[in-house]
């Protein structure tokens, strides 16, 4: 079952290998909906390991959900399943083939988290979303241009993102330690 609202998409899932990819998908398609593209790969590669878990470590059976929600600042994905064993972050030696996804998502995202959910949890983690480091339209002042003498005597006026004047300090002189 999927579903999505504007600003919500939740897929329900046997968290199987060919499911994973299927859903990977899903996420991407709904990023560039919502014109999150810069998202996409973090939030594939963190849903792909939260799945992965769900099929090698959950118990009684596969069945998950997995919600991906756009907030003010941030995208939010997380991942339900009917375990109630709470993961942990394992400290995998150099020579581990496993045992580093969710070093991962905590690495890759903002944050994340676990929370028990009857039945079973929800892990998740959220990715910052572009926006929040893009000025808003309104957040944009005009720039006024002064008219030369080649220019004609209208002003031009074109928005540009505020910049705030730094003022910097003039260097100290640099001195020696040594005396002399």
């Amino acid at each position: 079952m999927i579903s999505h609202p504007s600003r919500h998409c939740t897929v329900e899932l046997q968290a199987l290998p060919s499911r994973i990819g299927q859903v990977r998908r899903i996420v991407s398609a709904q990023l560039r909906y919502w014109h999150m593209d810069v998202l996409i790969d973090r939030a594939s590669l963190g849903v792909t390991e939260l799945l992965s878990n769900v099929h090698r470590h959950a118990q009684p059976d596969k069945t998950c959900t997995v919600e991906i929600e756009l907030l003010l600042d941030r995208l939010k994905v997380s991942v339900h399943d009917h375990d109630p064993r709470l993961p942990v972050v394992a400290d995998a030696g150099p020579l581990a083939t496993c045992g580093r996804g969710l070093a991962m998502v905590a690495a890759m995202s903002e944050s994340w988290g676990v929370l028990p959910d009857d039945p079973g949890k929800v892990v998740w983690f959220t990715l910052p979303a572009p926006s929040a480091a893009e000025p808003a339209a309104w957040e944009r002042r005009p720039y006024l241009t002064a008219a030369g003498p080649d220019r004609p005597r209208f002003t031009e006026v074109a928005l540009v993102d505020h910049v705030a004047e730094v003022h910097r300090p003039e260097p100290a002189p640099a001195r020696s330690a040594v005396p002399g």
